[in-house]
């Protein structure tokens, strides 16, 4: 008989243990024996509980205790704070990129935030992903990341159906070089112009087609030289600048900035020197000056197309459109046609009837009438496509300029066109990037204010000068707007309070009279907008108190008024000067200068001349000068008149139409 432990069973009072014996014939048989011992064992320890038991201890039964009603507050416990979240940093200058299809450990070693954290961001939106190895949307990643703080950059696939596209060319130029004039003469061979004889849709940009059945896309943007920051956004789209020089007028300074703006975009450059029709036309000089800021051109060696054109005459313009496609050949431009729209606005506006619209290039995919998108921080789902013509599509292709409607709101010139799944998203990503902005902006307002502190002791004083921005595209608007804060002086804030696209509206006026505002709508060129604004703000400012030497005299001879009765007052003496430059006043400071040095200085108490009292004397006359608690003179010294101005700034207007405010 082999005795063996089977199973261990948890009584109250201990542990006991039961033996079992198993035969050979395979039953169980508990044994009697044990069972006995173990059983009395088992009663004993039930009855007396405190004694031990085979080892074992039994527990002490607590006597219950009748709660009783008290009347005293309970004992405060120390507070213990729950166990805090991890914290983030916000980077605000940070910038990652993000693509479709990261894992949360792409976007942990990007951002620099642990894999927990953003799980839980994610929660928070309503998103599960366990594993740091789980893909998610490039949507996605955009939301934790503003959640974080930091700026991205959306990265997008290169995979798919590649064809060519047509070339995406911005004209730039100098003032009066005859941009506008070049951008018209092209209009008129426009592919719009052809099927709806002129354009009557406010497209912001054209095709025109070529006799081979190429075809290249032009950009119609605000002025030059108001519109850096457009540029900027607009070399995300921008393949080839054309460089617009006068042929009678030569390179000029926004000529210059101009090709600056190109070769930090990396964008090629094909120039047009134009008005070669003109009589004083010398487009050899425009060569030379080209050549000598760096620019190579074809006829010295470099890869730079140069082609004499007239705007107003059309002569060249088949050549300038030939560099531009043989410029395009060499760049080999292509695109992905299949999958979601990239593309960016160009400018936007508000019909009064269709809504918000915003005219977008695609840069790469195809846009589809009835997709969820967001543009900037506004969503919708695209309503209809209109082309150059005014006609609805269904999709955009590559290089293709479109008018988009159907947005919640109206999105500023630069915003980039993201295509989503559903409404949802879209909303999401679109409150999302409101939120972000709303943190930038009252970071720099933050940042604003402590370095207006740290410097308010140094500043002069500083007046507010309300504005309210009107125009009729939203690309014009942010013109004017950056134009309009480029003014801002020491002494004059120039506060954009209200910007808008369309007519001047009751609201407006309500506004501006609320806040005293002036209303700016857009005039014809934007230069003599600055010009009329700029000499508001030096009438405005409250300039600056300076002192100033209005004249200087010479001490010629002294005399002594003595014995003067007590109501007249003691002793005193005059000096009898000659003013050798500028003017005295009677109101001014008297500053005593003998052999260069100051020796007394202070206000005029006396001023005469010809023995009558004289508020001012002007240079090359004689004067008797008494100033108060000062008997020191001698004949030979020098004396200034100082005088408080007010120096109000001045507003500069270069030939080249550049204006700024000096203070």
């Amino acid at each position: 008989m082999a005795w063996r432990m089977l199973r261990r069973k948890e009584f109250h009072t201990g542990l006991v243990n039961l033996a079992f014996r198993t035969d050979h014939g395979g039953a169980k048989h508990v044994s009697s024996g044990a069972s006995g011992k173990l059983a009395g064992v088992y009663m004993l320890a039930w009855n007396r509980k405190r004694e031990d038991v085979a080892g074992l201890k039994a527990p002490k039964r607590e006597k219950r205790v009748k709660r009783e009603n008290r009347t005293q507050p309970p004992v405060e416990a120390p507070y213990v704070a729950p166990k805090p979240k991890i914290a983030i940093k916000s980077s605000p200058d940070k910038t990652v990129d993000i693509f479709d299809g990261m894992t949360l450990l792409d976007l942990s070693k990007r951002t620099g935030a642990s894999i927990g954290a953003l799980q839980d961001i994610l929660a928070d939106l309503g998103e599960k992903v366990e594993s740091e190895f789980d893909a998610i949307s490039v949507d996605l990643a955009e939301l934790v990341a503003m959640e974080l703080g930091v700026n991205i950059r959306r990265m997008h696939t290169g995979e798919g159906k590649i064809e060519p596209r047509p070339a995406v060319v911005t004209v730039m130029g100098h003032v009066d070089h005859g941009k506008t004039s070049l951008l018209d003469s092209l209009r008129q061979t426009s592919v719009a112009a052809k099927e709806a004889g002129g354009i009557t849709q406010h497209i912001g940009a054209f095709v025109v087609e070529m006799p081979s059945g190429a075809a290249i896309t032009f950009l119609d943007t605000p002025g030059h030289a108001a519109f850096s920051a457009m540029r900027a956004r607009g070399a995300a789209v921008t393949d080839i600048v054309v460089l617009v020089v006068a042929a009678d007028d030569g390179v000029m300074p926004q000529t210059l900035e101009a090709m600056s703006h190109a070769k930090s975009a990396n964008v090629p450059i094909v120039v047009a020197v134009n008005k070669c029709d003109k009589s004083g036309a010398d487009p050899e000089r425009v060569r030379i000056q080209l050549g000598s800021e760096g620019l190579l051109l074809e006829d010295m060696g470099g890869d730079v197309q140069v082609v004499e054109i007239s705007a107003v005459t059309k002569f060249g313009l088949d050549k300038l459109e030939e560099a531009l496609l043989l410029q395009a050949e060499m760049m080999d431009l292509k695109a992905r046609i299949d999958g979601p729209a990239q593309a960016f606005v160009v400018e936007a506006r508000v019909d009064r009837g269709r809504g918000p619209l915003a005219t977008a290039i695609v840069k790469a995919g195809t846009l589809v009438s009835g997709q969820h998108i967001v543009v900037g921080a506004e969503w919708g789902r695209i309503r209809s496509l209109r082309d150059t013509a005014g006609k609805i599509t269904d999709f955009a292709k590559p290089a293709m300029p479109i008018e988009i409607e159907g947005l919640r709101g109206l999105p500023m010139a630069g915003d980039d066109v993201v295509v989503v799944d559903s409404e949802e998203r879209a909303r999401m990503l679109s409150q999302g990037r409101k939120k972000k902005q709303e943190k930038d902006r009252l970071r720099k307002i933050d940042e604003d204010m402590t370095e207006e502190a740290e410097t308010a002791e140094e500043t002069p004083e500083r007046v507010e000068m309300p504005i309210i921005v009107k125009a009729d595209v939203q690309g014009s608007v942010q013109a004017v707007t950056d134009a309009l804060r480029s003014l801002n002086s020491p002494q004059v804030f120039v506060n954009i309070v209200h910007v808008g696209v369309g007519p001047i509206s009751q609201h407006d006026i309500d506004m501006a009279q609320a806040c005293r505002a002036y209303i700016i709508l857009l005039h014809k060129v934007i230069y003599h907008l600055l010009e009329e604004m700029g000499r508001e703000i030096v009438e405005k400012a409250p300039g600056t108190a300076e002192t100033q030497i209005s004249g200087e005299a010479e001490v010629l001879n002294i005399f002594e008024l003595k014995g003067r009765s007590k109501s007249k007052g003691p002793d005193i003496k005059i000096a009898g000067c000659r003013i050798t430059d500028g003017h005295f006043s009677r109101s001014g400071t008297m500053r005593l200068l003998r052999s260069g040095d100051v020796v007394f200085e202070g206000p005029c108490a006396s001023l005469k001349r010809e023995k009558q009292d004289a508020e001012t004397v002007d240079k090359g006359n004689d004067c008797g000068l008494v100033i108060q608690d000062c008997d020191d003179f001698q004949v030979g010294d020098v004396v200034q008149c100082l005088e408080q101005v007010i120096r109000k700034p001045k507003f500069i207007s270069s030939q080249s139409g550049a204006v700024r405010i000096e203070c």
